[in-house]
């Protein structure tokens, strides 16, 4: 039987595929709401930028994968590095139950980006390549919804256990079902999408990059828009996971209610990439991404102003529908602007710029609340958002050079 591209003729794979994300965002919406109470309660560390530190070391090992990764797709095979990504989460859970020191603490958010960068950067690129042109934006909504859904679902259900059971062990349980069951099922279950490529190279026009990396980070005009608009996001990403369990302790707030309000976020976030997906196969990417991040600067320069549950909860909400409108739509953006042969690369480059968000603004926003405040991180943090939208707006092209 021969192979074709579509979502219908691949819908078990690619199913299959949504699953395992949802495994993959799993793992990180284990530390989401619990962790600054965990260095506080476990190993007294009271400081901002200590406390972020286990996201900076989770951001830049996370980013430099993405990008290795994106290099060995082609050359290895898709499923052996989603594999080979699960086989580092295995230890994670068990490192946090008995870490002894915070530099535990930090191998094992080393550890957990490799997994993120293999595995989910493997998941993507395989959606990419199972479904054609058509319906890419869909399937980017489908695979970031199931991903950051599962962090929403395990950020409060974390958070729930931690609050009835105490901060450790008992929360970190749920991440070594997590790790065994997505790496039994990735092995089992899942095939390698390679050959897709082959189909999709005899009907795509796209000119080749003459640099990959650099095209993507500074050249390409729609490349190089995209990519910092993706670091911005994760940037400020960075600092709502380190900062708002902090702002929220300080409000006297318990493990249930930070679990709730840090779960908001994600959920949304999740669940509205079912929809804003499906717009980027629709309606204008450069409108989508603009829009988004203007949205998610609006809402945390508001978050400083208020400590009421419910406002809370609003805020959350609107951050995570500003970042559903871009997060698709930055892989649809980036898939469409290149040559399937160099997609797996530019979309490694891409996500090694973004993810290094992570780590800048933790390390940013870490220093900037030491010094001046938390109130003060985080409007620093909005206002660098606001401005990715205008750099989206006045930089990128309407139309991205594939599309009719």
């Amino acid at each position: 039987m021969s192979q074709k591209l579509g979502l219908k003729e691949n819908w078990k794979q690619f199913s299959l595929l949504v699953l395992i994300n949802a495994f993959v965002g799993g793992m990180v919406g284990l530390e989401r709401s619990i962790f600054p109470q965990y260095a506080q309660e476990i190993f007294g560390i009271e400081s901002n930028t200590a406390i972020l530190s286990f996201i900076t070391a989770f951001g830049i090992t996370k980013a430099v994968t993405n990008l290795m990764t994106g290099r060995f797709a082609n050359r290895f095979g898709r499923k052996p590095l989603l594999v080979f990504g699960w086989l580092f989460a295995i230890p994670i859970p068990f490192i946090l139950m008995y870490a002894t020191s915070w530099n535990w603490v930090i191998f094992a958010n080393i550890l957990l980006g490799i997994n993120q960068g293999l595995t989910w950067s493997s998941t993507v690129v395989m959606k990419i390549d199972l479904v054609g042109e058509k319906v890419r934006g869909l399937a980017m909504g489908l695979n970031e919804f199931s991903g950051y859904l599962a962090v929403g679902i395990i950020a409060f259900l974390s958070g729930y256990v931690a609050n009835k059971y105490g901060i450790t062990p008992y929360p970190f349980y749920i991440g070594i079902g997590i790790s065994v069951v997505g790496l039994i099922m990735s092995y089992l279950f899942i095939k390698d999408t390679r050959t897709f490529v082959t189909i999709e190279k005899v009907s795509n026009s796209t000119s080749p990059l003459k640099n990959v990396f650099l095209d993507t980070t500074f050249r390409n005009r729609t490349l190089s828009s995209v990519t910092q608009a993706g670091l911005v996001n994760n940037l400020n990403d960075g600092m709502i996971w380190g900062l708002l369990p902090i702002i929220l302790l300080q409000a006297d707030y318990d493990s249930k209610s930070i679990g709730i309000i840090t779960a908001v976020y994600p959920t949304a976030w999740g669940i509205g990439q079912l929809f804003t997906g499906r717009m980027s196969d629709i309606y204008s990417k450069k409108g989508l991404l603009f829009w988004g991040m203007l949205l998610q600067g609006i809402a945390i320069l508001i978050l400083p102003f208020t400590e009421d549950f419910f406002f809370m909860v609003a805020i959350a909400f609107i951050l995570g529908l500003g970042t559903a409108l871009v997060y698709p739509t930055f892989l649809s953006a980036i898939a469409t602007a290149t040559n399937p042969t160099q997609r797996a690369e530019s979309i490694g480059a891409f996500r090694f710029w973004r993810d290094s968000g992570y780590a800048i603004g933790a390390i940013l926003s870490g220093i900037i609340a030491d010094l001046f405040g938390v109130s003060f991180a985080i409007i620093s943090i909005a206002l660098i958002t606001i401005c990715s939208a205008g750099i989206i707006k006045l930089r990128m092209p309407e139309k991205i050079n594939s599309e009719p």
